[in-house]
């Protein structure tokens, strides 16, 4: 199976390419694989066959770092963020900010990610546009704005001047979405959650990982009939409010 999949990573990236440095970045139009859509391996060794391109402006949401050209991915991830950005619009909490998705056939990029490689990775910006919907961002503002964390400075008190309901409630309804696998937040935010008043049902989707202060990072499960796709071990039982959060803390106090 490893070597079956490894065979199919090089024919994707190969194809039409001069294999020079990172060709992954250099791709311009998807891999097609026996005519299907497939996310191929593992979310950080795999990549992605017969990709959608997530319009840079839809309904609740609009895409940041165009130049990235990292609005791809497997048409389960573009409906998901078409979902969760209509959500937010008819809940009036503002307009989603969308961060990289992956490349156009998926594989590693040159910067930023390890993971974002089969099409079922997205980054989403915890700060919202308040603009009206109908205005949309320039090209400037989408390559310049800067994400606002969620942190006071260099500490791990949650920041709530930037912290508000809205985000709370755009977690829970990404994580309530039956495709979705798990959702990387920062270990402050993930302690917020657990001490905050909400049913803590949806709270095992939510996982505690480094940094993650300024967006959160939603993952999928393998789609359907995807069988070259391989998935991330289950997630442990319970609302992960637990010694498991608590190590990250201990893990910070003796690195400071």
């Amino acid at each position: 199976m490893a070597l079956l999949t490894r065979l199919i990573l090089f024919i994707i990236v190969s194809y039409g390419s001069n294999l020079s440095a990172n060709p992954w970045s250099q791709q311009t139009k998807p891999a097609l694989l026996e005519g299907k859509i497939q996310s191929i391996g593992t979310y950080t060794n795999g990549c992605l066959a017969g990709a959608d391109t997530l319009p840079i402006n839809g309904q609740g949401y609009q895409v940041m770092r165009l130049s990235r050209q990292r609005f791809y991915g497997h048409p389960d991830l573009i409906q998901f963020i078409q979902k969760l950005g209509l959500s937010t619009q008819q809940q009036g909490l503002g307009t989603l900010l969308i961060g990289d998705l992956g490349q156009v056939r998926g594989g590693p990029t040159v910067s930023g990610h390890r993971s974002h490689q089969t099409g079922l990775d997205v980054d989403i910006w915890f700060m919202l546009s308040k603009h009206p919907p109908s205005v949309l961002l320039t090209e400037q503002e989408r390559e310049n704005w800067s994400a606002a964390s969620m942190l006071k400075g260099n500490t791990d008190a949650i920041n709530l001047r930037e912290w508000t309901k809205a985000q709370v409630n755009i977690l829970e309804a990404a994580a309530r979405m039956p495709e979705v696998d798990r959702i990387f937040v920062n270990p402050s935010i993930k302690r917020e959650l657990c001490l905050s008043q909400v049913q803590h049902d949806w709270l095992r989707k939510i996982r505690p990982w480094w940094k993650h202060e300024d967006h959160f990072h939603v993952r999928l499960k393998c789609p359907s009939g995807n069988r070259h796709c391989q998935s991330q071990e289950p997630l442990p039982a319970g609302d992960g409010c637990d010694a498991g959060l608590a190590w990250w803390f201990f893990c910070r106090s003796k690195k400071t």
